[in-house]
C-alpha cells in the first residue's frame, strides 16, 4: 500500500483550515434570521451587503437586515412558519435556572444594529495582514494559523450567551474574531514556503480556496442546523467542528519537512533538494529587508493583480445577488440556490487549472514567470472582459447568471498566478508581502472590469516570478545570486528526474 505523503496531508488540513476560518466568518449571517423577535410572523427579509447596508426612512414593520444568500438558504429550508415551536437552547436553559431576564422570544435589534452586527467582523480583520506573516516566521505557522483560527472557534462558543448578555458585548466580540482571524491568510505563505517545491505550488494554493468550499457548503448546512434545533446549536457546531479541525492540525502538520517525525526520507530529501538555498532558517537571514521588499517591482506587480482579482471577486459576492434581486426581480430561493455555485466553480477551475500550470513548469514548457502571467491573465484579463460582458449583457437574465458564474470561475486561477507568485519571490518573506437602475449596475460592473484588465495589463507586461535578490541572507553582498536564481529555476526538474530514476531502480 502506498505511503501518503506529508504535502498531501498539509494540504488536506490546509485546506479544511480555510473552511474553517469562513465558517467563523459567515454564521452570523444567517443566524440573525432567527435570533430577531417575531421569527414565527416571518418577515420579509431587507437585503443587506457586506460591508452592511443600512435602511433608512421610517416603517412600522419590521425588518430583517441579512445578506440575500443567508436568507435564501433559510426560507429555502425552513420555510415561512406559521407556527412557533420552542426549541430546547442550552443557553436559555441556563439562564432560567439561575433566574436571569432575557429577551426570551428574540432580540429587539433595530435595521442599524443589525447591520453592525453583520459587519463588524471585518472592521479589524485587515490590522493583523502583515504581523500575521511576521509572526508566522518567528513562531511558525502551525503555531500562528492553528491558533488563529482556534480562537475565532473559541469566540463561537461564546456567542450565543454574550447574545443574551449584552448586544454591545457581542459587537466586540465578533470585532475580536474577525482581527485574530486575519492572522490566518498571511500565516499560510510561510508554509508553503518552507513545505512545497516552485513546481507544485500552483496545486497547492488551490488549498486557499477552502474559503469558497466553506462558503458555499455551510449557508445550508447551517439553514437545516437552525430548523431542527436553534440557532445557538450552530455556534456549538461549528466549536466543535473548528476544535476537532485544531486537534489534527496541530498533530499532524509541522513548520518545515526536516522537522516532520513521520516524513518519508525520499520526500523530506526531494523537498529540501527542490527548493534548494531558497529557504533559510530565521537565525540566518537576519532583519527583514523592508526597503528592498517596498520598493521592489515583483512584489507591487503582485499587489497590484491581487487587488484587482478580489476587487472584482468582492463586487461579485456582494452586488450580484442583489443585482439579481433589483434588476431580474428573482425569487430568494432562485438567488440563494445560484450563490453557492460560482464559488464552486471557482475552486474547481483552480484545480484543474493548477495542475495544467504545474504540468507546464515540470515538463520545463514555460517558464515561472510566464506560467504566472498566463494565470494573472486569466483571473485578471479574462474575468475582466467577462464582466464588462455583464455590463451590457446583464439585461438577459440567462445571461446574467452565466456570466457571473463564468466570472467567478475564472478568478479560481488566482492559485496559479499572484497568490503562487508571492512565495515563488520570496519563499522567507512571503507572508509579509497580500437608487437602483439597470444604467447604475451597468457603471458598477464597468468599475470592476476596469480594475481587472489594467491590474491584469500591468501584471503581464511588468511582473516577475523568480527569486529576488533581498530573499538571501546575502542580500548586499557579493556574488550567490544569479547562481541561486539558477538554482531555483532549474533544479526542481533535475530533482524530480532523479527522483524518478532513483525509484526505477528500487523497483
Amino acid at each position: 500500500m502506498a505511503e501518503v505523503e506529508a504535502r498531501t496531508v498539509l494540504w488536506h488540513l490546509a485546506f479544511m483550515g480555510f473552511i474553517v476560518n469562513y465558517m467563523i466568518r459567515i454564521n452570523v449571517n444567517i443566524t440573525i434570521v432567527d435570533m430577531i423577535v417575531g421569527k414565527g410572523n416571518a418577515p420579509s427579509p431587507v437585503v443587506a451587503t457586506n460591508p452592511p447596508h443600512i435602511v433608512s426612512g421610517n416603517t412600522t414593520e419590521r425588518l430583517l437586515v441579512v445578506p440575500l444568500e443567508a436568507a435564501a438558504e433559510y426560507q429555502n429550508i425552513t420555510g415561512n412558519a406559521s407556527s412557533h415551536t420552542e426549541k430546547y437552547s442550552l443557553e436559555k436553559h441556563f439562564l432560567n435556572w439561575a433566574n436571569i431576564e432575557y429577551e426570551k422570544d428574540g432580540f429587539h435589534w433595530n435595521e442599524y444594529q443589525q447591520g453592525l452586527l453583520l459587519g463588524s467582523f471585518f472592521w479589524a480583520h485587515w490590522i493583523l495582514q502583515i504581523p500575521g506573516g511576521i509572526l508566522a516566521r518567528k513562531y511558525g505557522t502551525k503555531l500562528v494559523f492553528g491558533l488563529a483560527n482556534a480562537t475565532g472557534v473559541f469566540c463561537c462558543f461564546l456567542i450565543p450567551i454574550v447574545s443574551y448578555w449584552s448586544f454591545a458585548a457581542l459587537i466586540w466580540l465578533r470585532v475580536f474574531q474577525g482581527f485574530i482571524t486575519g492572522l490566518a491568510w498571511p500565516a499560510m505563505h510561510v508554509l508553503t514556503g518552507k513545505w512545497i517545491p516552485p513546481n507544485e505550488r500552483s496545486k497547492f494554493v488551490t488549498a486557499y480556496l477552502g474559503s469558497s468550499v466553506g462558503v458555499a457548503l455551510f449557508y445550508p448546512i447551517f439553514g437545516y442546523i437552525i430548523h431542527w434545533t436553534s440557532w445557538e446549536w450552530v455556534y456549538h457546531i461549528c466549536g466543535f467542528l473548528g476544535t476537532a479541525w485544531f486537534i489534527a492540525w496541530q498533530y499532524f502538520v509541522f513548520d518545515s519537512p526536516a522537522e516532520h517525525p513521520r516524513i518519508a526520507p525520499s520526500e523530506l530529501r526531494y523537498i529540501e533538494k527542490s527548493l534548494g538555498a531558497s529557504v533559510q532558517t530565521n537565525s540566518n537571514l537576519g532583519p527583514t529587508p523592508w526597503r528592498a521588499i517596498l520598493t521592489s517591482r515583483p512584489v507591487w506587480m503582485n499587489v497590484i493583480a491581487q487587488w484587482g482579482g478580489i476587487w472584482g471577486l468582492f463586487t461579485l459576492m456582494t452586488q450580484a445577488p442583489t443585482y439579481f434581486r433589483v434588476i431580474h426581480h428573482w425569487n430568494i430561493r432562485a438567488t440563494g440556490f445560484l450563490s453557492g455555485l460560482p464559488h464552486l466553480m471557482r475552486m474547481l477551475f483552480a484545480y484543474v487549472f493548477s495542475i495544467f500550470a504545474d504540468y507546464l513548469l515540470r515538463t520545463d514548457r514555460m517558464s515561472r514567470t510566464n506560467v504566472r502571467k498566463l494565470a494573472t491573465a486569466v483571473c485578471c484579463l479574462v474575468k475582466g472582459l467577462v464582466v464588462l460582458a455583464l455590463a451590457y449583457f446583464g439585461y438577459n437574465a440567462t445571461a446574467a447568471i452565466v456570466l457571473v458564474t463564468m466570472a467567478t470561475m475564472f478568478h479560481g486561477a488566482v492559485s496559479s498566478g499572484p497568490l503562487a507568485s508571492v512565495v515563488d519571490l520570496s519563499p522567507n518573506y512571503a507572508g509579509i508581502s497580500l437608487g437602483q437602475t439597470l444604467e447604475a449596475w451597468k457603471n458598477v460592473f464597468l468599475i470592476a472590469a476596469g480594475m481587472l484588465i489594467t491590474s491584469g495589463v500591468l501584471y503581464v507586461l511588468f511582473g516577475e516570478s523568480t527569486l529576488q535578490p533581498w530573499n538571501s541572507s546575502s542580500f548586499g553582498k557579493d556574488g550567490g545570486l544569479k547562481e541561486l536564481q539558477i538554482y531555483e529555476e532549474k533544479q526542481p526538474l533535475q530533482v524530480e528526474k532523479q527522483v524518478e530514476k532513483r525509484e526505477a531502480k528500487d523497483e
